[in-house]
């Protein structure tokens, strides 16, 4: 009887978190949990004193893994970042976005964005067309050779996700997602509204802080 009101309280506690996981992403937390809880194997870089460090550290340093490997895979491409990509399959994806709508999807800087598509216009991969419906701005749409270039680098960034996930499994994966998945749309939505302001007032008004 114990445990299971003990199983009942950490279900609670889980759904409380995360609203919208499931009995299965619950299961898959414990286990990994447990697992994580017996480990000793020391982590690459250092050790970071808090959780919220160590956890950002940790995904970090993967995503800069992941770009440093991307390099490798778009050889020979035309596209020479990850960043290119996601601007090509933004435009791919959107149906004649506007470039504002493309690095702010991005989360890019204006500028660099701007320098980015400018870049992948001269090599061929996309062109400006005009807006039907506001005639002073422009829209943009990948051109025969762009769309064959992000095929190629699909293919090549899919095998490198699976490279870089090879020692996880399934349910480790979709746990990631349900776990991380809303700190990104949250922080998504509210990126563009924080340039400018100094860290302080970013930081009251995500916390609530007066």
């Amino acid at each position: 009887m114990q445990k299971t009101i003990e199983l009942i309280n950490r279900w609670g506690e889980f759904t409380e978190r995360h609203p919208g996981a499931s009995i299965e992403d619950f299961c898959r937390y414990q286990l990994i949990h447990t697992r994580e809880s017996n480990s000793t194997a020391a982590l690459a870089g250092g050790v970071v004193p808090h959780t919220d460090g160590l956890l950002l550290r940790i995904i970090g340093r993967i995503n800069k893994l992941n770009m440093t490997y991307a390099h490798a895979a778009f050889e020979n491409t035309g596209v020479t970042q990850m960043e290119e990509f996601g601007l090509l399959l933004t435009i791919q994806q959107h149906k004649h976005p506007k470039k504002s709508e493309v690095i702010y999807a991005c989360l890019l800087e204006v500028s660099s964005g701007t320098d980015m598509l400018n870049r992948l216009k001269a090599k061929g991969f996309l062109k400006e067309i005009n807006d039907k419906t506001d005639k002073r701005s422009k829209r943009l749409e990948l051109t025969a050779q762009g769309e064959k270039v992000i095929t190629i680098c699909q293919e090549r960034i899919g095998k490198l996700a699976k490279m870089m996930l090879a020692e996880m499994g399934q349910d480790d994966k979709r746990l990631c997602i349900q776990l991380l998945k809303e700190t990104e749309m949250k922080f998504s939505a509210l990126f563009q509204g924080h340039k400018g302001k100094s860290f302080d007032e970013i930081y009251k008004e995500v916390m609530g802080k007066k």
